[in-house]
């Protein structure tokens, strides 16, 4: 395991999003092979056999064109949770499945619901706002990433087009934001520099105090300077060498 100053990288980083990837890769394959359709698996609100879509729809694809659209967002917001919130990371995967599924389930129209954008929407949703509520630095500047490169997904919670599951998408949404103000995380504390202290006082600095108010350069007083010097000690450490030892007797 690799630490990078606060954070570490580890071969999980990269696994668990590759892993995801090849999975719902493999499901539509298997789909295509054996001449099989799996949506009935996904969520179908308001009904018992319904219910198994919660756990099975994040897997399912009803074309190429939504597996691949939902291919590079899931694996790169997988890399950035289990890098940057490694202690969360499952947590946040499990919950956010459960609840994204069943929220989907309560309020989504009557049709089958698949596809991995609301887990998406879940990783989204709490990257940005646990970076906003954390105050850290490091996690802020990556939930400005999140939104500079997925800030248009906020469109996807409205039904603004037909064919797409708008409900899975606010259900998502709203996961993150209830988890990010659930969970907490560990922020690094920041090691202050003296200088950086509000009770610092620049007279006593030891080399601040060589400079007046202006910057510029000022002489130490006689008193200072003389003891200084007295303070200053040189020791020599002499060690006769062997051969000189011997030509001496």
């Amino acid at each position: 395991m690799l630490d990078f100053g606060h954070f570490q990288f580890s071969k999980t980083n990269v696994i668990v999003p590759l892993l995801g990837m090849i999975i719902i890769w493999l499901v539509y394959w298997m789909e295509l092979q054996m001449g099989i359709n799996l949506n009935d698996f996904g969520i179908l609100p308001r009904t018992v056999s319904g219910l198994k879509g919660v756990l099975f729809s994040p897997f399912i694809h009803g074309s190429l064109e939504h597996l691949y659209n939902n291919t590079i967002p899931l694996g790169i917001l997988l890399m950035a949770l289990f890098y940057f919130y490694r202690n969360l990371a499952w947590r946040i995967l499990f919950y956010g499945v459960l609840l994204s599924g069943f929220l989907t389930w309560c309020i989504g129209r009557t049709s089958y619901h698949i596809g991995a954008s609301g887990l998406i929407y879940v990783l989204a949703s709490f990257i940005f706002f646990k970076g906003v509520f954390s105050s850290y630095f490091r996690l802020i500047a990556l939930s400005l990433i999140v939104v500079f490169i997925y800030g248009s997904l906020l469109w996807y919670i409205f039904p603004v087009k037909e064919g797409i599951s708008w409900e899975g998408h606010l259900s998502g949404f709203l996961t993150g934001l209830l988890l990010a103000m659930i969970f907490k995380v560990h922020i690094p504390v920041h090691n202050k520099y003296d200088w950086e202290n509000e009770d610092y006082n620049e007279d006593e600095d030891p080399f601040l105090k060589h400079f007046d108010e202006n910057g510029n350069f000022k002489e130490l007083p006689a008193e200072e300077e003389i003891e200084k010097k007295d303070s200053l000690k040189i020791t020599y450490i002499y060690k006769e060498s062997p051969d000189h030892k011997d030509k001496e007797e």
